[in-house]
């Protein structure tokens, strides 16, 4: 597969996936839910894609939040198969959404690169503001989840919520994302993408 492809092929292989998990989901309320954001980027990415391409590599880390949230959604995060993991970890928690969370930092280095790219400052205040922008999301997203909680109530809300009795999952989550985001930092400072000519779109 040409390099130059790879977004488009990534971008059908998703479609295909989002189409299967949306088939008899645990929750469809719940899936609704979840799925929105999921569709909201993907559709920003697509529509923006003749505007400004990213890297491969920026592709791949923002696809793996993409993926990991779409099976979210059809499961509810709470109860997606993960036991192989948890077990390994020693946990009696499903650690499925946790992942997720530190998945979402990985959209730091889409933010970092635009940023460079697009010469709107250098590497560090482009680094600084990658590492705030998904801390800012991360903060908003819990914000959001809490609200919808309260909102829808019942089954539901206690699903989208995903806290399994843990009262600090909302600080954990945004740590993930903190911690998806440093990780993300630093595969960009070995890549550094600002520093390759563009791929045709």
């Amino acid at each position: 597969m040409s390099r130059f492809a790879f977004p488009h092929w990534l971008a059908v292989v998703f479609i295909v996936y989002f189409a299967v998990l949306a088939v008899a989901p645990v929750s469809r309320t719940v899936w609704i839910a979840e799925v929105v954001p999921v569709i909201l980027v993907f559709v920003t990415l697509v529509a923006t894609y003749p505007l400004f391409r990213f890297s491969n590599t920026a592709y791949g880390l923002m696809a793996v939040w993409l993926f990991w949230h779409t099976m979210g959604g059809h499961y509810t995060f709470a109860n997606v198969p993960f036991d192989w993991f948890n077990d390994f970890i020693g946990s009696e928690r499903n650690h499925f959404d946790r992942i997720g969370h530190f998945s979402v930092g990985f959209f730091a280095f889409a933010a970092a690169e635009w940023m460079l790219r697009k010469g709107h400052c250098r590497y560090a205040p482009a680094n600084a503001f990658a590492l705030l922008l998904v801390m800012g999301i991360a903060a908003a997203y819990e914000i959001i989840e809490w609200w919808y909680a309260v909102l829808e109530g019942g089954d539901a809300g206690i699903e989208f919520l995903g806290s399994q009795g843990d009262i600090w999952d909302a600080q954990k989550d945004m740590l993930a994302d903190t911690l998806g985001a440093v990780f993300a930092l630093s595969v960009f400072a070995f890549v550094r993408p600002d520093r390759q000519p563009p791929q045709p779109a």
